[in-house]
């Protein structure tokens, strides 16, 4: 019985393997490239979904506002003369996402109110920080150096924002916790009570921060 042999049998070199990369630097850079795009894809898909009702809105803050903070690292990383806007690079790979690219440009979450200052970009910047912060602790993150830029920068930013009591608990908790990591070196991590009551703290404080924005 005779079969018949396609084109490639006789050329080998359409068998081989394509590869990505040649070396680490340029692994590095599609890794790179791969995670700008899913952090894109990603918003698009959760400003969908808030669309069609699909997420509650204080979930959908929550994320919006990591996706963001994630974006701005991503993009970091490749931002150059191939890439020099995030229109540019949409174009190259034919990112199809003017959701996300509308809420990257704006910089919040569409559920927090444009008052044309810098309450709303304060608001989503504390919001980014304290997930951040918590997601670390759950990943058992609990060292002075892997905490005390965050939590500094999240007591910095509660200070300047003006719709918060001043006599607000959670405040003086968070600036406590910050004055003990201030008092460690770089390589001392909390201990295990300590970081399930600093994760507890930032989890109450979160939620009357949220009770506070609705109530406003």
């Amino acid at each position: 019985m005779a079969f018949s042999v396609g084109p490639e049998a006789n050329r080998p070199e359409l068998m081989e393997e394509i590869k990505l990369y040649r070396n680490p630097r340029e692994r590095e850079k599609i890794d790179n490239l791969a995670e700008l795009f899913a952090v894109i894809n990603t918003l698009q898909c959760l400003e969908k979904a808030y669309i069609k009702d699909s997420v509650q809105a204080k979930e959908y803050t929550e994320k919006c506002s990591k996706l963001l903070v994630q974006f701005k690292a991503a993009f970091k990383q490749v931002q150059g003369d191939e890439y020099p806007t995030l229109e540019s690079f949409m174009s190259k790979y034919r990112l199809d996402a003017p959701a996300a690219l509308e809420r990257i440009k704006e910089d919040r979450p569409i559920t927090i109110k444009d008052d044309k200052g810098n309450t709303s970009k304060l608001i989503a910047e504390i919001v980014a920080l304290f997930i951040t912060v918590m997601d670390k602790l759950k990943l058992e993150m609990r060292s002075m150096d892997d905490l005390h830029g965050e939590l500094k920068d999240l007591s910095d930013n509660l200070g300047r924002l003006s719709m918060l009591p001043v006599e607000w608990p959670s405040r003086e908790k968070i600036n406590s916790w910050l004055k003990t990591l201030s008092g460690m070196q770089a390589s001392e991590e909390l201990s295990e009570t300590q970081a399930r009551q600093l994760s507890f703290d930032l989890e109450t404080a979160y939620n009357d921060f949220n009770k506070i924005l609705h109530s406003s």
